[in-house]
């Protein structure tokens, strides 16, 4: 087995990679900004992004880095820039000072359509570092990303069970299980030349029509019916600020987010999918969204 430097590692996507990873054998590094426990096949890299002794350290001897961390919501777009531009440069320079032999890199769909949020943006000029790199790289753009243990989605879950899922402007989407996309990264750290730019989701030709997504959210805690009405940008831009005036820094629903959310095609494209050599979704949508609310109900989320 290898040494994998993994960044992200204590984060929603990152900690299902670091279990996987322990679970295939390989020995982790990872990089953290507060003390964590002690655990068997992890040496764990005190620093951040800005912090190169530390991502010298962590990327020292490794056979492969997956880069996962990232700023995914800040009520200050500009703070994208520092931590998903700036941060994978220092992580690539480290990654080519180490001499690793591979830089997996987690983007987002969002930055197939880099002009509709700040978010997306960044993803995009992070995705062509990575291409212009020296590296032997791959780039996912994973779709919406749930499971247990996170807390975006998880609003989606908590509005089912009263009935009400409210939806952005008509359209469709992808979705994938956070098991599924942990096999696939690790798995990717063993696959050299694959210097390519995949969209993995749980299999589902065509995506989830919106409505379909609530539908199957709402019978995965265990009700029928669901009202699901589309809301219109100017609505979601609202309800963004109104989220900011409750939540402050910590709403959930910002105005960059709506940026992307009212775009109506979020559905990974069939030419960039995962060769099925490599990886193949284990988790179709049904199962995964009722064990996922079920992970909710049993840790007392409700």
């Amino acid at each position: 087995m290898s040494t994998l430097a993994l960044t992200g590692a204590t984060g929603f996507v990152g900690s299902a990679v670091l279990d996987e990873a322990l679970a295939q054998g390989h020995d982790v590094r990872a990089l953290t900004r507060r003390e964590q426990e002690q655990r068997a096949g992890v040496e764990w890299i005190a620093g951040t992004l800005a912090d190169p002794g530390a991502l010298a350290r962590l990327c020292g001897g490794a056979d492969a880095v997956i880069h996962v961390a990232g700023l995914t919501n800040t009520p200050d777009p500009a703070d994208f820039e520092g931590a998903n531009v700036t941060g994978t440069a220092a992580m690539i320079s480290a990654a080519r000072d180490a001499s690793a032999s591979r830089f997996v890199f987690v983007s987002s769909l969002s930055a197939r359509e880099p002009e509709l949020s700040a978010y997306g943006a960044s993803k995009a000029r992070a995705e062509a570092l990575v291409e212009g790199s020296r590296l032997d790289w791959t780039i996912l753009r994973p779709p919406a990303v749930y499971g247990p243990r996170d807390a975006d989605m998880f609003e989606l879950f908590r509005s089912a069970r009263l009935g009400l899922v409210p939806l952005p402007p008509g359209g469709a989407t992808s979705i994938i299980h956070v098991a599924d996309l942990a096999r696939l990264l690790v798995a990717l750290t063993g696959r050299g030349r694959l210097k390519a730019i995949y969209e993995p989701d749980d299999g589902r030709e065509g995506g989830w029509a919106h409505k379909e997504l609530a539908a199957a959210i709402g019978r995965a805690v265990g009700r029928r019916a669901v009202f699901a009405p589309h809301l219109p940008k100017g609505m979601l831009d609202l309800a963004a600020r109104a989220d900011r005036l409750v939540r402050g820094d910590r709403a959930k629903l910002t105005v960059d987010r709506v940026g992307y959310m009212a775009h109506p095609n979020w559905v990974a494209r069939s030419d960039r999918r995962v060769p099925s050599e490599v990886w193949k979704p284990q988790i179709g949508g049904e199962e995964g969204l009722k064990a996922t609310a079920e992970w909710y109900a049993r840790e007392g989320w409700f």
